[in-house]
């Protein structure tokens, strides 16, 4: 059993949790992740490594309350245990010095992978930015934290409350068309904010990484639920990535087999909230 130690809330649909989990907070690095379930009976949920601490022995996750599990987890209290808490998975980030800067561009919960990436770029010498986008001021996560080691840290939001009206491509366009020069940009949201983000760094042939979270079960290569295509390639997100170059990765068949359970996901959320589907 994992003790969770710290619970906080971010907004009306984002938390935090700071978990007990010694093996995991030794070993993990940034663009990692865990799997989780929050009982014996429980699904399997996969959730990127936001922060780790190894002197505490904690590992920090965030997350949606979307769904069945998810509202299970979120129902849980600081002191209360996850029965499963299974990790690191994945491989970790490839994040050697720059030259020059690296741009992060996040949208929505995508912020809280980034984070230890920046973060751990930043330690190396690397100068670092970051875009964060949100629906509104309430949805953009960490700006405050990013603030802590990056230059420049930029807002976009759907609705104009925080930074600019727009989307965090608009930010990323403006800032390559003013000459702003980056060795690499890492990108880490929803699927098509990402193949969006793609479109805007080819053509200014800009090195992208992203990083994609497929349907997941067992997380070790096995059960071959995180088929994705990378550059022609059949590839494994559990194992191969979940770090991926963006000019290679497929999005349109990563964004069809996202969907492949729609059905079913709107019946776990009628059952999270006590309802018949």
């Amino acid at each position: 059993m994992y003790k969770i130690v710290k619970k906080e809330t971010l907004n009306s649909v984002v938390e935090l949790m700071e978990i007990h989990a010694p093996f995991v907070a030794r070993k993990c690095e940034p663009g990692q992740f865990i799997i989780l379930r929050v009982d014996e009976d429980g699904e399997r949920v996969p959730l990127t490594i936001a922060d780790y601490d190894r002197e505490k022995e904690t590992v920090t996750i965030i997350y949606q309350v979307l769904g069945y599990s998810t509202t299970l987890l979120s129902q849980k209290k600081e002191g209360e245990y996850v029965a499963d808490f299974v990790g690191p998975l994945g491989v970790p980030a490839a994040l050697e010095k720059k030259e020059n800067k690296v741009i992060g561009v996040a949208g929505g919960v995508g912020a809280a992978p980034l984070y230890p990436q920046l973060r751990k770029l930043a330690e190396n010498g690397t100068k670092v930015d970051v875009i964060i986008g949100g629906k509104s001021k309430e949805y953009v996560l960490w700006a405050d934290k990013f603030r802590e080691f990056c230059e420049n840290v930029y807002v976009a939001t759907d609705d104009g409350s925080e930074g600019t009206k727009g989307f965090v491509t608009t930010v990323l366009q403006n800032l390559l068309d003013k000459g702003e020069v980056y060795d690499e940009c890492i990108a880490i949201g929803p699927l098509i904010m990402m193949k969006n983000v793609v479109k805007v760094t080819k053509p200014a042939d800009l090195h992208t990484m992203v990083s994609l979270n497929p349907i997941m079960i067992d997380g070790t290569g096995m059960c071959g639920g995180c088929r994705v295509t990378i550059g022609g390639e059949t590839k494994f997100a559990c194992v191969d990535g979940p770090d991926f170059d963006g000019f290679l990765v497929d999005f349109d068949e990563c964004m069809k087999r996202q969907g492949m359970f729609k059905e079913e996901e709107h019946e776990c959320k009628m059952m999270a909230l006590g309802g018949e589907a």
